[in-house]
């Protein structure tokens, strides 16, 4: 994700750096972006979705679920408190209205060839820890080898083409990357939490912590009670208050983070008054839920808000670790009996949208049949992949949502027996020929509300003779087991930006699927899928990308790695009317970093008493 600059910004910013061979181009400036121009030029006041003069003070107080016995966010043990990412500053921040454009925070300036084979950063010499402290060289290298070292297995994968990273002049780090294309990995490195050496180094960062950590970031923890609540306050020296980036954010005094045993719990303490601002993921609950006084005499404001982001995939994954599910047939055939139509009218009020791409709702997302330079691209894995690819758009199955799916089983039947399976006319369960194997798996979940949407699936399944066990536990048996890989269907999802690149590696890469903790849920080995990844990630330009993108979304679809689920293009938003937003909505959609309290609205407002109990 990189991005040149006009002709005129080169020519004003570009240097160029005796190789000791041959002059080299280098860009210098205040940011970067991954394909055409910063929106942004040098010298910008602040981003245009925030308000400059935005009052500073109050509290808000939020949810989280489950629990937290750790401050430490950076390894795979325990289980972070929600909200740590606030303490940290990174080298760099994104802006919420370009598709992937990264500007200096920590860092003053940023350098990098035009081959992007390398990428320096320079120092703000205002950066300071909370201590009072600087920011130093020694930090950014320490963090990085760290993290890398010792942090969550995704840090060594994400940072794995960094050949080596060093001091340059005063206040400058270089990172030099290994041979081969990757021209987002610029502003991946600018995306580096940049942590406290004289703070970690007298300590284990292997290990889970509930001290409160030392940051750099617009807040610091000011106080906590274990898997119950955590207390951010405001700093009100933050050395980066008035810097372009963080100008008209982090305005609240008091950040609150109440933690509730699951979302049905915490979404009635919202109505009840306990916290102020609630994103609601159930239609059902939306449509029925939120007609309550408060709304009705504009104490509680229920908003949907329209966004642009890259909708990504959610669905049923398939572990294809599970010799069950090696077969593309078989994992075909159980798409045709989720009944997404059926369930959309009566469980979603028609609320939603069925998801067809691994990137939708954006210019990513694959269609019709592959034509010039994607086909020419797909030509080179012909052999390597199904006739569909070429021939078939793809497409999900689709019902009159009667409920009656009998067309789509017959299809899925005549599936599974291609596949070597057929019903036992004893038993009446599906069992495969050979093995004599009984047909059976379990959909682990980690929020009861899924159940409603499993048991209709369920259902079908076991009209084809599938036993089905439908399993809910709590959040850490959920990440362990997930982590481990230990799941044969699991309620997945890939989150997409506008500007995919180095994370794809991690969703679907081969060496990703044994790794754990890995984002390849699926467990997808495969060398096209490996190699259209990597040019995706050498993308030279925006329409490379795109092209790379269709190509590699068109073969994960003929994968069937998931039964796909939905999606919706708005955010379903509810608060407690006191709070100041900016006119100006980016296209990432609500930036609630950006809002403030206004003190003569939350003066009238009126809040029912939260109950004492319900956590």
């Amino acid at each position: 994700m990189t991005r040149l600059l006009s002709v005129a910004a080169l020519f004003l910013l570009a240097a160029a750096v005796s190789t000791g061979h041959a002059a080299e181009k280098v860009y210098r400036g205040h940011g970067l972006a991954m394909h055409g121009d910063l929106k942004y030029p040098a010298g910008f006041k602040h981003f245009d979705y925030v308000n400059p003069n935005a009052p500073k003070g109050g509290e808000v107080t939020m949810s989280g679920i489950g629990g937290f016995d750790s401050f430490n966010m950076f390894i795979i043990k325990g289980n972070p408190a929600q909200g740590m990412g606030r303490i940290y500053d990174t080298l760099m921040v994104s802006s919420a209205d370009e598709p992937f454009s990264m500007y200096c925070l920590l860092c003053e300036t940023i350098e990098v060839p035009e081959n992007r084979s390398w990428v320096a950063f320079y120092l703000n010499p205002k950066a300071r820890w909370h201590d009072g402290k600087p920011v130093t060289t020694d930090d950014v290298i320490w963090s990085f080898n760290t993290l890398f070292e010792k942090g969550a297995p995704f840090y060594r994968f994400y940072y794995g083409s960094v050949a080596k990273v060093e001091k340059v002049g005063d206040n400058g780090v270089k990172f030099t990357f290994k041979p081969g294309e990757n021209r987002e990995l610029p502003l991946i490195l600018g995306q580096l939490p940049v942590l406290p050496k004289h703070y970690w180094e007298k300590r284990d960062f292997s290990a889970t912590t509930l001290e409160p950590p030392l940051g750099s970031g617009a807040y610091r923890i000011k106080s906590f009670e274990t898997n119950r609540t955590v207390v951010y306050e405001r700093v009100k020296d933050y050395w980066a208050k008035d810097h372009p980036t963080q100008r008209g954010m982090d305005n609240f005094d008091i950040i609150r983070e109440e933690y509730y045993r699951d979302l049905t719990v915490a979404r009635e303490a919202f109505k009840a008054g306990a916290f102020d601002f609630w994103l609601e993921n159930s239609a059902k609950e939306w449509a029925t839920a939120f007609d309550i006084p408060a709304r009705q005499s504009g104490a509680m404001i229920t908003k949907e808000v329209p966004n642009h982001n890259t909708q990504g995939m959610q669905g049923f994954v398939f572990n294809l670790r599970r010799p069950l599910f090696k077969d593309p047939r078989v994992r075909r055939a159980l798409n045709y009996a989720f009944d997404f139509e059926w369930s959309n009218k009566t469980l979603f009020y028609s609320q939603y949208t069925r998801t067809d791409s691994f990137f939708d709702n954006s210019e990513l997302s694959s269609s019709g049949l592959p034509q010039g330079k994607e086909l020419a691209l797909l030509e080179k894995y012909r052999d390597k992949l199904p006739k569909e690819v070429f021939t078939t758009a793809y497409t999900n199955p689709v019902t009159d949502g009667s409920g009656n799916n009998r067309a789509n089983l017959r299809i899925a039947n005549k599936m599974l027996q291609d596949a070597g399976w057929q019903v036992d006319p004893k038993t009446r369960k599906l069992t495969n020929k050979e093995t004599g194997r009984v047909f059976s798996f379990e959909v682990l979940l980690v929020q009861a509300a899924f159940e409603r949407i499993v048991l209709p699936f369920k259902q079908n399944l076991a009209r084809l003779g599938i036993d089905v066990s439908v399993r809910t536990v709590d959040s850490a048996q959920y990440q362990k087991r997930v982590q481990d890989f230990d799941f044969d269907v699991v309620v997945g999802s890939w989150a997409q930006s506008e500007s995919p690149g180095n994370e794809q590696r991690d969703f679907w890469g081969s060496e990703a699927a044994d790794r754990p903790g890995s984002r390849n849920l699926a467990g997808l080995k495969d060398p096209v899928v490996d190699g259209l990844v990597e040019t995706l990630i050498a993308s030279p330009d925006r329409a490379g990308l795109v092209t790379a993108t269709h190509a590699l979304d068109r073969v994960l679809l003929w994968k069937f790695l998931v039964v796909p689920h939905y999606h919706i293009e708005q955010d379903r938003v509810a608060y407690w009317n006191k709070f100041g937003m900016p006119k100006v909505l980016p296209t990432r959609g609500v930036q609630f970093s950006a809002w403030w309290v206004d003190t003569d609205t939350e003066k009238k407002l009126q809040k029912p008493k939260p109950a004492a109990d319900g956590k």
